[in-house]
């Protein structure tokens, strides 16, 4: 991602993702098609974060910062893949802390620390990880950060 020339993420408007807060702090998942998008932000509304937006996330800067919301017309609204949409309580923005990319799987026990350049600000990036303590584990990271 942060290799790109060019991103989605260099200038607001609506990007393929989904996102969920955990107070004012907010996550942005990225990834393809079917990846898991809508599953991992279920894990962590299962876990105490709030829906923020599914499918689509509206990025923008708020007061100098990224700041990610729900398209019109989307809010409270996230895909339970084989379930249907179902309804959920959502937040109405949130400040970007975290972007999570689904498209390429953590291999590295201790990764290094990695970020993504999003509308100028440089925002920590983790990559998918295949275990059942990922979603515990992000929600942790959005609450105390990360050790050196």
């Amino acid at each position: 991602m942060s290799d790109q020339a060019h991103s989605p993420l260099d200038s607001p408007g609506t990007i393929h993702g989904s996102a969920v807060a955990l107070g004012p702090r907010g996550l942005l998942i990225l990834g393809p098609s079917g990846s898991g998008k809508s599953g991992l932000a279920l894990s962590l509304m299962a876990c105490g974060a709030v829906l923020v937006a599914d499918d689509r996330v509206a990025l923008s800067l708020r007061d100098g910062v990224p700041w990610l919301c729900a398209p019109p017309g989307i809010s409270g609204m996230i895909e339970a893949r084989h379930l249907g949409l179902l309804s959920a309580d959502a937040a109405e923005g949130a400040w970007l802390a975290l972007v999570v990319d689904l498209s390429t799987t953590e291999t590295d026990r201790l990764p290094p620390r990695r970020e993504v350049a999003v509308l100028g600000h440089a925002i920590p990036l983790v990559h998918k990880v295949e275990s059942a303590h990922f979603a515990p584990a992000i929600l942790q990271y959005l609450k105390a950060g990360r050790c050196a």
